[in-house]
C-alpha cells in the first residue's frame, strides 16, 4: 500500500524542531488570486462562537526545493549565486545554497505554521561533490532527514548507481561493496522516494511506493512523484536494468483518480522535469502579460495536461527558477514552480485546503521563491554532519594529482576542460589497446571546471582528487569499441539531430579529431561532413575506427544511439581514474598544464 504520513516513525516530532532565530530574505516572485470569504491565516482556524470547531478553510504550507545534487557545502562559482532584479530594474547577484543555511530557512519559515509540509521534485543525490558521492550519498540523506524533508519524487540521477541502490537510500543497510562507512549502519531515508512512473520491468509494478499521503487532524493531501519519461536516454543502461518508464501525464492522472477514490482530493505532484524561463532572475514575473513571460518546455505541456484534480505542481530537473500560473485542462489557474537548483533557493507555496470539500480552494494558492541567502546562523546540527563525512573524505580528497597553468572552463560548445577530458581518455584508451584513434566525451558528464585559484590549503594550480570528483562524479567506466566511418559520421551527425535536434549536444573531441559545425544549418546537415578529419585525414566510411567513450555513451546516453551499436568492447577503469592518471602523468608543479585551445571544432554562426 502507499504510504501515509504515519508510516516513518522515525521522523521526529515537529514541535521538537530547534528554530533558528535570525531573520530570512524574504522576496515575493508570485501571485495571490481573490481572497477567500474569512481567509485562513498560518494557524490552525477556529469558528467564531464558544465550542464551534475549525473554520471552514486551513492554510497549509508547503515548502519545496528541487535538484541539491548532494550540494550540503555552499556551491561555489555560478552554481552558488542567484539573480535578483530590484524593483528599479537593476539586478543584483546573491550568494546562496548551502544545507547549513537551507536548514535554518526552512525551520525560520515554518514557524507560525502548524499545517507545514517539506516536499522535494528529485535529483536529491546523483552527480554530488566529495563529500557525498563518495559516500554513495549517505551524507545527503542524512542531512535531507535533518532537515525534515517529508517527501520527494525520484529525479533521474537517483538511478546513476541503479534500482538497488536507490532501494538501499530508501530502506538503509550498509553499501554492498563499500560497506559501512561509521560504526552507525546506515538507516536510509524518513522521507518515502515516490517513483510512481517507474514500473518493474517483470511485475509491472512501481519500483517504490507510487503516492504518499500527509495527514494532521481532518486535513488530508496527496503526492504523487514520477520522474521524467526520458530519463533512460539520460542514465546510464546499467542504471535502468530492468525498469520501465512511463509517461509523466498518464501516470500522474491515473493516480490522481486513485487517490480520490480513497477521499484524498488535494493533491500536488511532484515531478522531476522541468522548463525553461523567461528570466533567469529568480524572482521575475513569471504572469506578467507580454512577450517577457510564462515558461517554456516540457513541463509547459505537461502541467496543460495533468488532470484538474492535481492542484499544484512541484517541478525540477532543469534546474531553473520559475513561479507560473499555467490553466488546467478544465481553465482553472494552477501554480507550477522550480527552485533553481543546488539548494539556492526555497519555494513557499500556501494551499488553502476547504474543510468542506477536502479540496484546495485554487483561487487563494499564493507562492514564492526564497533566497537561502548566507547571511543567517548556519544550523549546528548540519554543520557537525558535513564536519563528520569531510574528516572522513580529507585524506582522500586532498591529495594533490596534477598542476594547471590556469582555470580550464566546462563552458562553450567546445570547452578547454571537455577537450582535456577526452584526451585523457583518449591516452587511457591506449593503455587498453594501442591502436585506440580517438575519444568523445559527452558535455553533460562534465559538472564542474577546474579553478586555477586553490579552493582549500593546496595551493594554486593545484588540482585535488576532490575538485576532479566533482568534475566527474558519475563512476562511468572508460569504453572501447570499433565503429565504422560511416557510424561515427552518423554518431556526429546525431549531435543535432533526432533526439537532440532541438537541444544540440555537442560531443568534446580528442586531440586530432577535427570538423566544422555550421549553426547557419539545420538538423544532421550542420555538421560538414567533408569536412571531418583526423589527423589530418578525411574520415572512409568503409574503414573502422576504434573510438573510447564514457559508458554512459557507450550506451547509446543521450540520443546517440549509433555509439551503442559498436564492436569489440573492452571495458576498462573509471573515467575519473583516467583523468587523474593524465594530470598526473602531463603535469608537475614546475610545468602546469595550459589549458587546451578548444579550436578542434570549427563553428560557422
Amino acid at each position: 500500500m502507499p504510504a501515509t504520513s504515519p508510516a516513518h516513525p522515525r521522523r521526529r516530532r515537529r514541535t521538537n524542531r530547534l528554530l533558528a532565530t535570525a531573520a530570512g530574505v524574504l522576496t515575493v516572485g508570485a501571485l495571490a488570486a481573490a481572497a477567500l470569504p474569512g481567509s485562513a491565516n498560518a494557524g490552525e482556524q477556529h469558528g467564531k462562537g464558544k465550542g464551534h470547531g475549525p473554520s471552514r478553510y486551513q492554510d497549509v504550507q508547503l515548502l519545496s526545493f528541487n535538484d541539491l545534487h548532494g550540494n550540503l557545502e555552499p556551491p561555489t562559482g555560478s552554481s552558488g549565486r542567484v539573480t535578483e532584479v530590484q524593483p528599479d530594474g537593476t539586478v543584483r547577484t546573491i550568494d546562496a545554497g548551502g544545507a547549513e543555511y537551507l536548514a535554518t530557512h526552512l525551520r525560520q519559515a515554518r514557524k507560525g505554521n502548524p499545517y507545514s509540509i517539506t516536499a522535494a521534485g528529485g535529483d536529491m543525490v546523483g552527480a554530488s561533490p566529495l563529500i557525498s558521492g563518495l559516500f554513495h550519498d549517505e551524507p545527503t540523506i542524512e542531512a535531507l532527514n535533518k532537515l525534515e524533508l517529508d517527501v520527494t519524487s525520484v529525479g533521474n540521477h537517483e538511478f546513476d548507481e541503479g534500482a538497488k541502490e536507490l532501494s538501499r537510500l530508501q530502506n538503509g543497510g550498509c553499501h554492498p561493496t563499500d560497506g559501512c562507512y561509521t560504526d552507525e549502519k546506515f538507516k536510509g531515508a524518513d522521507f518515502p522516494y515516490l517513483t510512481a512512473n517507474v514500473l518493474n520491468e517483470k511485475t509491472r509494478k512501481p519500483l517504490l511506493e507510487p503516492y504518499w499521503v500527509w495527514k494532521k487532524k481532518d486535513v488530508k493531501v496527496g503526492f504523487i512523484g514520477v520522474t521524467l519519461e526520458g530519463t533512460p536516454d539520460i542514465v546510464s543502461a546499467e542504471g535502468v536494468k530492468g525498469l520501465v518508464f512511463k509517461d509523466e501525464v498518464e501516470t500522474i492522472n491515473k493516480y490522481a483518480k486513485e487517490l480520490r477514490r480513497k477521499g484524498v482530493k488535494s493533491i500536488v505532484a511532484l515531478i522531476h522535469e522541468g522548463g525553461f524561463p523567461a528570466s533567469q532572475n529568480y524572482n521575475y514575473d513569471c504572469d506578467a502579460p507580454g512577450a517577457g513571460d510564462g515558461i517554456s518546455g516540457p513541463i509547459a505541456d505537461i502541467a496543460k495536461n495533468v488532470s484538474p484534480d492535481v492542484d499544484a505542481l512541484v517541478t525540477g530537473h532543469t534546474h531553473n527558477a520559475y513561479v507560473c500560473t499555467i490553466p488546467d485542462p478544465a481553465g482553472k489557474p494552477r501554480m507550477v514552480t522550480s527552485a533553481a537548483s543546488f539548494g539556492r533557493l526555497y519555494t513557499d507555496t500556501t494551499l488553502t485546503y476547504d474543510r468542506r470539500t477536502g479540496d484546495i480552494a485554487r483561487t487563494a494558492v499564493k507562492s514564492a521563491n526564497h533566497v537561502v541567502s548566507r547571511d543567517v546562523p548556519k544550523a549546528s546540527d548540519i554543520t557537525g554532519l558535513i564536519g563528520k563525512w569531510n574528516t572522513l573524505a580529507a585524506p582522500i580528497g586532498n591529495r594533490a594529482i596534477g598542476y594547471i597553468s590556469g582555470d580550464v572552463v566546462k563552458d562553450g560548445t567546445e570547452s578547454p576542460l571537455g577537450d582535456l577530458i577526452a584526451d585523457a581518455q583518449l591516452e587511457y584508451a591506449r593503455t587498453l589497446d594501442p591502436e585506440a584513434d580517438l575519444a568523445l566525451m559527452n558535455p553533460g558528464g562534465i559538472r564542474a571546471s577546474l579553478t586555477y585559484a586553490a579552493s582549500g590549503g593546496e595551493g594554486d594550480g593545484v588540482v585535488t582528487f576532490a575538485e576532479a570528483f566533482t568534475v566527474q562524479p558519475f563512476a562511468n567506466t572508460v569504453n572501447l569499441q570499433t565503429l565504422t566511418g560511416e557510424q561515427l559520421i552518423q554518431a556526429l551527425k546525431e549531435q543535432v539531430s533526432g533526439q537532440n535536434e532541438a537541444a544540440p549536444k555537442i560531443l568534446q573531441v580528442s586531440d586530432g579529431l577535427t570538423y566544422t559545425l555550421d549553426l547557419t544549418k539545420t538538423g544532421a546537415d550542420r555538421v560538414v561532413t567533408d569536412s571531418i578529419r583526423l589527423n589530418g585525414a578525411a574520415i572512409d566510411p568503409s574503414a573502422s575506427y576504434r573510438v573510447a567513450t564514457n559508458s554512459f555513451l557507450a550506451g547509446g546516453g543521450d540520443g546517440f544511439t549509433t555509439l551503442g551499436q559498436g564492436a569489440d568492447d573492452l571495458v576498462g577503469d573509471d573515467d575519473l581514474a583516467a583523468l587523474e592518471q593524465y594530470l598526473t602523468a602531463n603535469s608537475s608543479a614546475g610545468s602546469p598544464l595550459a589549458p587546451p585551445a578548444a579550436d578542434r571544432i570549427t563553428i560557422v554562426k
